[in-house]
């Protein structure tokens, strides 16, 4: 094995460049005061005794600082790699336990028979969560996921949460937990999608009732997950009463999930300020050929907030008026407006 070879399989073990240039020194040397050392490997006296001091606690070698002066001396190859090897058995059971708890699941479909799964299916799932967030969850277990959404929410995820089996007229805590949230009297279905690719969903009394039988169904299939999502926003959303919306987000401000685009825009237009966006992406018909189109934001059409104003459930559009004329913008798979957006970047007019 070559030098580079060997300094390659050093640095997997977590050692810097100077850490394993250093040790190769004292390898060399056999044994040698922290001078010499320094002066060979071209670092500090002083980096020498604080490398020593981590070589020897991994065996890699042994200060004597009983000598005056100090010397570092090298253990032998053998018993560096025994205790390696000793280390590297020891952390298998470890690695093997987390990777059986965490590791994503490859199945379609996992079916679970316990609240406590569910629950904890749901802070696995958004906690994974890069884009966007969709939940129903009981008000009263709110709490067991609540770490989970904030944290999903501080990192740019769009979160529509719906609290249900709670009076909408009660103060509720629900502040920082999700982009915008509503509130239902009446229970319903536990439903989770995560970036449309992968959710629950769970009868409304299995998460009510100690001894139901009930069980729920976890999915990770993208073909599923925009199904989930229309019955979320066309069938359980416009029953619940908005409770909370987030502050608008600072512009200029870029977002791969085109719901979330429409929301900020909704936000604030509101708020009576002027935006405008310049999106990626493509032409749906053959007389707007472009890869990106930019303008004022003039309109937009949406069903997340109250009160509505999108024609049918799933729609969210943006207007943008450009110098060639005034273009709809749709998400990903549209085919109702002019133009398909990958992303969409607000910023606040000039």
């Amino acid at each position: 094995m070559d030098d580079a070879s060997l300094e390659d399989l050093l640095q997997r073990f977590g050692f810097s460049d100077k850490e394993v240039d250093t040790y190769l020194k004292i390898l060399a040397l056999g044994e040698a005061k922290a001078s010499t050392i320094a002066d060979d490997a071209g670092v500090s006296k002083r980096y020498v005794y604080s490398i020593a001091e981590t070589l020897e606690d991994r065996g890699f070698v042994e200060v004597n600082d009983h000598a005056v002066p100090t010397t570092i001396r090298a253990n032998q190859p053998e018993d560096v790699v025994e205790a390696l090897s000793g280390d590297l058995q020891e952390m298998q059971p470890a690695l093997e336990s987390r990777f059986s708890r965490t590791a994503p699941r490859s199945e379609s479909f996992e079916v679970v028979k316990s609240r406590v799964t569910v629950l904890k299916r749901v802070a696995e799932l958004v906690d994974r969560a890069e884009v966007e967030v969709t939940l129903a969850i009981p008000y009263r277990l709110l709490d067991e996921v609540a770490d989970e959404l904030r944290a999903a929410v501080d990192r740019g995820v769009l979160v529509v949460l719906i609290v249900t089996d709670v009076d909408p007229a009660t103060e509720l805590e629900l502040d920082g937990l999700a982009s915008v949230a509503r509130a239902w009297e009446q229970p319903m279905p536990t439903m989770l999608t995560v970036d449309q690719q992968a959710g629950i969903v769970a009868p409304g009394e299995m998460l009510s009732r100690s001894d139901s039988t009930a069980q729920a169904i976890v999915f990770a299939q993208a073909q599923l997950g925009p199904v989930i999502v229309g019955s979320f926003l066309g069938n359980y959303l416009p029953m619940a009463a908005e409770v909370y919306t987030a502050d608008p987000t600072g512009l200029p401000a870029t977002f791969e999930d085109f719901r979330h685009a429409v929301l900020e825009a909704t936000l604030h237009l509101r708020a009576n300020d002027e935006v405008r966006a310049r999106v990626t992406g493509r032409s749906v018909s053959d007389d707007l050929d472009v890869a990106v189109l930019e303008g004022q934001v003039v309109e937009v059409r949406q069903g997340l907030l109250e009160p509505a104003t999108n024609d049918f459930p799933v729609e969210n559009t943006l207007f943008v008026e450009t110098d060639e004329g005034t273009f709809s913008v749709g998400g990903q798979g549209a085919f109702v407006e002019d133009f398909e957006a990958d992303a969409v970047e607000l910023l606040p007019s000039e």
